[in-house]
Parts: structure tokens; sequence; C-alpha cells
């Protein structure tokens, strides 16, 4: 599924362009993972005045409102001056006066969902739970070690859950694991202070290569330009079982965790 790096890759491909445009007319195909939350029609004569990532959700802020976009398991976004006639995977069109933005979604389940503002009960249901940013500068490194030593958990589920920092998934936490030589099956409360500054390093450099490389494409994952990804291309471990190791030459191994694939090195990442 889409993480971080392609939602934020998504949002910097279409961002400027949507900027300040009227919204002329929506239209919602099949149901998505949640409602919308109000007639598709009322948007239209709003001004979209900008648009946010918060994890993996991108907020489309209007002049009344805000758009809370979820790309789901499958779903990617396109944004252009005029789009083809819908197909049975489009399930939800944004038309303004500067572009169609588009949601494709083979699984449906990803959403679309209109709130009031960021304090509307169901905003804050979506985005409450939510951990720090990881490229932002609150991610802060010492109360990152601080919420690891409250955790026994695999570390890698630790990650994954998002409330400690979120957005780190299960690509990427397995990148990040093996630039900081941590073993994914090692307990968050085990970590020791230094080793949990070298993976708050290893998130914040994983997750930044990864969006210079415009995320990565394992399936069908484009930007709203229709563009892929490129970082999958130098993973160090991700999908790579059975493959040499890059630094050492050992056999890349993969487990499952809470089942999702790991991958990491038995040389590199001892503990």
């Amino acid at each position: 599924m889409p993480e971080l790096p392609e939602v934020e890759v998504t949002r910097l491909s279409f961002a400027d362009r949507i900027a300040g445009a009227r919204i002329q007319s929506a239209r919602m195909g099949k149901a998505l993972r949640w409602p919308l939350g109000l007639d598709p029609q009322a948007l239209a004569g709003r001004t979209v005045q900008g648009v946010r990532r918060r994890g993996k959700y991108l907020l489309l802020d209007l002049d009344q409102g805000v758009l809370l976009l979820h790309l789901g398991m499958s779903g990617s976004l396109r944004f252009d001056a005029a789009m083809p006639e819908a197909a049975l995977h489009d399930h939800f069109d944004l038309v303004t006066s500067q572009g169609v933005l588009r949601l494709n979604d083979p699984r449906r389940f990803g959403a679309v969902v209109y709130c009031d503002s960021e304090s509307a009960p169901q905003a804050l249901k979506l985005l409450g739970g939510l951990g720090v940013e990881p490229l932002g500068g609150e991610f802060d490194a010492d109360a990152f070690h601080a919420a690891l030593k409250k955790r026994k958990a695999p570390i890698k589920q630790v990650l994954l859950a998002g409330d400690v920092v979120v957005g780190v998934g299960n690509i990427y936490a397995s990148e990040a694991l093996f630039l900081a030589g941590i073993r994914p099956t090692l307990s968050a409360a085990r970590i020791s202070k230094p080793r949990s500054l070298r993976l708050h390093a290893a998130i914040r450099e994983v997750l930044a290569r990864a969006v210079a490389k415009g995320g990565s494409t394992l399936r069908d994952f484009s930007n709203a330009q229709g563009e892929s990804g490129y970082f999958q291309l130098e993973a160090m471990v991700y999908d790579r079982k059975g493959e040499p190791c890059r630094v050492c030459g050992s056999p890349i191994r993969m487990i499952r965790q809470g089942q999702r694939a790991t991958y990491y090195c038995t040389v590199c990442q001892k503990r």
C-alpha cells in the first residue's frame, strides 16, 4: 500500500497546481471505506486553499471545511486539465477551475471524507491518534527514546503502530532498522539511547531519500502526474529474501510479524 513517502510524493505532484482552484463539481462513484459526509454537489463553489499531509492522509484545505483523502491499499490520485470518462475503479472526481482530481482505487479501501474542520469528531477519529511527523521538527530524538522505553513489543511492530511516530510503514521500517543495525524482533524497551538515536536518524534518512526517489513502485503506484517511484531499486533488505546483503553478503531473511513480511540481515542486525 502507499506509505508516507508515496503520499508525500503524490502531494508534491499536484499541490501547487490545485492551490487556489475553484470547485465546479464533484462526483462519487461506488462507496469507499467511509462516507463522504455531505452531498458531493455541496462542494461546488468552494475554493481549494492548499494541500497538506498528516501521516498517510492528504488534507485539502477549503475555504469552507477540509477534505481528508486516504489512498487505502491500492489507491492513486491523478490531477490533470481534463480526464477521460470515469472507468470502473474511478470512484471520486473533484472538477475544479484548474483541473480534475481523480481517485482510482481498485480495492476501495481508500476514502474521501469531508469535515467542517480538523476539530470535527470525524477528523479527530481519523487523525487524533497519530504520532509525530518523522520529517518535521517535532520528531524529537529524546522524546522518541522515552516513548520506546515504554513499549515491550518488537520494535518493528511499534514503528508500524503509528502512535509513536506516524507513517513509518512496512517497507521503510525494515529499511530504517537495517540502517540502524537493529533486529526487528528486539523489544523496543531494550533499545539503548545511542541505538535509538541511530534509529531516529535512520528513519529520517530513509523517508527523505524515498521522497527524493519518488517513493516505491512495487505494484502500481504513481504520483498525480502518472510518474512511478524508484526507491525500491536501492532497497537494502525489503523484498530481497534470499538475496545477498549489500553490505556483508549474507542472505536476507524474511519472517512474519503481525501478518506482515519483515526483511533483515542476521549479520548486520545481530540484535
